[in-house]
């Protein structure tokens, strides 16, 4: 039996959700497929731009994606603050954006019907299933016009996880970040294409070409940002940029190796600070979806957000133990 998505979404536990979404029958519908020897590769860019043109119209920013040959993954921040500092004519433009025919009627209505319908647009703008209801339709059908068939494109819903504290958001992004490496379709983060991880590798080495580029650090417009020593802008996702990509190239290195290896020293810090385990990091990352359900985060956290969700038998308590420090 599924679980309604109100309980699998609650702002009130966290604004950060892990996100996938698999194509029907698991088919390689973005991406060649060895059976048929069509390639849709081309469709992941699809995928990529929807997300970023979303991202811009949303009150939801994008912390990490990955789009592989037959699912993507996110990792998202809504921000329902901003959100509720929009204005009405705001909400209606936006809103308009994704759906013209609904921002023009609105003049038909009677005041109170149209503050009613600005209410509900901006309740949706906010909403994480509204968000990826637009992404996933958009594709599906795209892809359905482009080969000439009905049904279904995606598999169902999208599967979503709950993420209750910084360990969880770190864990989740580096998960998604190093899919390609897990899956062997990559050998470096650089070469792992359609990945937010590549876009913040090459924004990087694009500011480091240039002068002074310490004191002017930028990252891509459409990710959320991490922090940085000169940035202020917010909100960010509160571990640094260098820790983060030191710690995902250097977990990447040894999940790609095939062999257990050891996180240098230099990266310890930032997994120490967030109260994970760094002897039981690599196996996080590698198995977050399968020995996770609902949520990921310390066992306190998770068993909280179990309770108040009224998810009976929560899973990944027992793992939750182990990859995570005990709190004095």
């Amino acid at each position: 039996m599924t679980t309604a998505r109100s309980h699998q979404i609650d702002l009130s536990a966290t604004p950060y959700y892990h996100c996938m979404t698999r194509c029907v029958r698991r088919a390689y519908l973005c991406g060649h497929n060895k059976e048929t020897g069509k390639d849709y590769s081309y469709r992941k860019d699809w995928i990529v731009s929807r997300i970023k043109y979303l991202a811009d119209i949303f009150a939801i920013h994008i912390c990490a994606y990955a789009v592989m040959s037959n699912h993507y993954h996110l990792v998202l921040f809504v921000n329902d603050t901003l959100a509720s500092q929009w204005s009405e004519e705001e909400v209606q433009s936006r809103w308009g954006q994704i759906f013209p025919q609904d921002a023009k009627s609105l003049s038909s209505y009677s005041k109170k019907e149209a503050a009613y319908k600005v209410s509900l647009w901006r309740h949706r703008l906010m909403d994480i299933s509204w968000f990826m209801r637009c992404l996933n339709e958009k594709i599906a059908r795209a892809s359905n016009k482009e080969d000439e068939t009905k049904g279904r494109f995606w598999e169902g819903r999208f599967k979503s996880q709950a993420l209750l504290d910084e360990g969880a958001v770190l864990s989740a992004m580096a998960y998604v970040d190093l899919n390609p490496i897990r899956a062997k379709t990559a050998e470096a983060l650089e070469t792992s294409d359609f990945t937010s991880i590549q876009e913040r590798l090459q924004m990087l080495a694009k500011q480091l070409k240039q002068k002074n580029a310490i004191n002017k650090t930028q990252q891509p417009k459409h990710l959320m940002p991490l922090k940085t020593p000169h940035q202020h802008q917010m909100p960010k996702i509160g571990f640094a940029l260098k820790d983060y990509l030191d710690l995902v190239d250097s977990t990447g290195r040894v999940i790609r190796e095939g062999k257990r290896g050891v996180i240098p020293q230099k990266v310890l810090p930032i997994l120490s600070r967030l109260n994970l385990n760094p002897k039981e990091w690599v196996n996080m990352v590698e198995h977050l979806q399968n020995r996770f359900s609902y949520a990921i985060g310390h066992s306190a956290k998770l068993l909280k957000f179990n309770c108040e969700n009224r998810h009976y038998g929560p899973k990944g308590i027992l793992y939750s133990k182990k990859y995570y420090f005990t709190v004095a």
